[in-house]
């Protein structure tokens, strides 16, 4: 009789990773909006409403910010300008430094790659990418203003994994979306839905994935 082949288990070498929701707070988001209706004084739902109509449009990289805004904003007189509006717009970003470091440790302790697969708004994405030096760590941005796919295409992850020349098998994700993470693994990918740092790094680990903090 010949004995059960041991299944070889596959080393990660890639790191799959949004940007919001995990290593930054959401750019453009319900919340965000919210505050934005109370800061500048004008009707959420007729904002809100507008905004549904065209942000997929406008996060495949097929809208400018400025068209953007004339759609979602400055369709009537204001008492604001544009440049006060994307000044606040942008202020909404911060970070997660705990998981940015997190990204850095296991890059540099096991020599992953790092990818970002993340929908993003172009002028929100370069802001993003410039002031929190997102650059430094990640070697490759899947952002959908770039490729004009959005998540949750699998497009997106195929074409991430052709770029990055990695295997399903060979990533790990991680998401904050249980949509995109359950897309995602019916492509062979391994995913972690993204719930906290310590939950995240605990499944890291369960993937031989350890920080040199730990």
């Amino acid at each position: 009789m010949v004995g059960t082949r041991l299944k070889k288990t596959v080393p990660v070498t890639t790191l799959f990773v949004d940007i919001g929701g995990v290593l930054l707070t959401n750019g453009w988001d319900d919340a965000a909006r919210k505050r934005a209706a109370k800061n500048f004084g004008f009707e959420l739902a007729e904002m809100n409403s507008r905004h549904h109509l065209t942000f997929d449009t406008y996060e495949e990289g097929k809208l400018t910010l400025e068209e953007y805004l004339d759609r979602v904003v400055f369709y009537q007189k204001r008492p604001f300008t544009r440049n006060q509006f994307r000044r606040f717009m942008f202020a909404q970003s911060k970070p997660y430094p705990g998981m940015i470091e997190l990204i850095i440790q296991l890059k540099q302790r096991h020599g992953l790659k790092i990818v970002v697969v993340s929908n993003e708004a172009r002028e929100l994405n370069d802001h993003r990418i410039r002031t929190f030096q997102l650059n430094r760590f990640v070697d490759f941005f899947i952002s959908s203003c770039f490729i004009h796919i959005r998540k949750p295409d699998t497009d997106i992850f195929r074409l991430a994994l052709d770029i990055a020349q990695t295997d399903a098998e060979e990533v790990i994700y991680i998401e904050n979306t249980p949509m995109f993470v359950q897309v995602a693994e019916r492509l062979g990918i391994r995913s972690i839905l993204h719930m906290g740092y310590e939950s995240t790094c605990q499944k890291l680990s369960s993937f031989g994935l350890v920080s040199a903090q730990k």
